[in-house]
């Protein structure tokens, strides 16, 4: 075993030659320590003082989060900002709020009246009578033979024909007459041409006639349809000389008894078309 040496007092280092250190005060580290804590405290209630001052519009509950510390503080401390004032108050409550919008001022006598509703235009009423409608003109009607189905009765130089009709327009309108209720009889008809004449017979010939007012014109210028023997097809028989009804003669319409024939029946039967004209 190593000899133990015995130390010398150090109540008498003089005795020895053995001093004391003088250059380390005891305690020293934990004035370091308690220095640093300070330290910290004081710079972390720095910060949240000028945390809270620079960011005063956010809400005052972000004031009391924690806030760490830098790594100068040892032990990551945490410290707490002191809340504001206004801590207890409602988020956005020391927000001024906006000031009204400066109310329009009614004139007097005129504030408790409503707006007058704006109406949707509407064209302006005519004040003229509506004029009637015309009515498209009729187209006529021509008159076709039976027994000669490319001949119609035709106007020619005063006198009633049963010619073939052609492409011109004249031959077209001479054939063509307006049907009007009969001028004698308004059951039967009457016939008239464009120039508003009125076909007529005269010495049993059909002719073109002006209307001159008299009743002999009115029941020379009427015609009652009867049946014909031919589907579709019509007689006309005079209101004046009842028994005889028009037929064509060689091309010319005539006031002819009726006979049992079927020639007569074939050359009377005409047929009512739409005009040509």
């Amino acid at each position: 075993m190593a000899e133990e040496k015995s130390r010398p007092p150090q109540d008498r280092p003089w005795e020895s030659g053995w001093a004391p250190d003088t250059t380390r005060a005891p305690g020293t580290r934990r004035l370091w320590l308690a220095g640093a804590l300070a330290l910290a405290t004081i710079t972390a209630c720095v910060a949240a003082i000028t945390v809270t001052e620079n960011g005063s519009d956010e809400p005052a509950h972000r004031a009391a989060e924690p806030t760490t510390l830098g790594s100068s503080a040892p032990g990551g401390l945490i410290s707490f900002a002191t809340p504001s004032e206004s801590s207890g108050a409602t988020p956005g409550a020391h927000r001024g709020s906006p000031s009204p919008a400066p109310a329009t001022s009614a004139p007097t006598g005129s504030a408790s009246a409503p707006k007058p509703q704006r109406k949707t235009p509407r064209p302006p009423e005519s004040t003229s009578p509506a004029k009637p409608s015309k009515r498209p003109a009729s187209p006529g009607t021509s008159i076709r033979s039976v027994s000669h189905p490319d001949r119609h009765w035709r106007v020619s130089d005063g006198s009633v024909r049963l010619d073939p009709i052609g492409p011109g327009a004249r031959q077209r309108q001479a054939a063509t007459f307006r049907r009007v209720p009969g001028l004698a009889a308004p059951s039967c008809s009457s016939f008239a041409t464009a120039d508003g004449r009125y076909l007529r017979h005269r010495g049993f010939v059909l002719v073109e006639d002006a209307d001159d007012g008299s009743p002999l014109f009115r029941q020379d210028a009427t015609f009652c349809p009867r049946p014909a023997a031919s589907s579709g097809a019509v007689m006309l028989e005079s209101v004046n000389f009842p028994g005889r009804f028009l037929r064509h003669r060689d091309f010319r319409l005539r006031l002819d008894p009726y006979e049992h024939s079927a020639l007569y029946r074939a050359d009377s039967a005409f047929r009512l078309v739409a005009g040509l004209g």
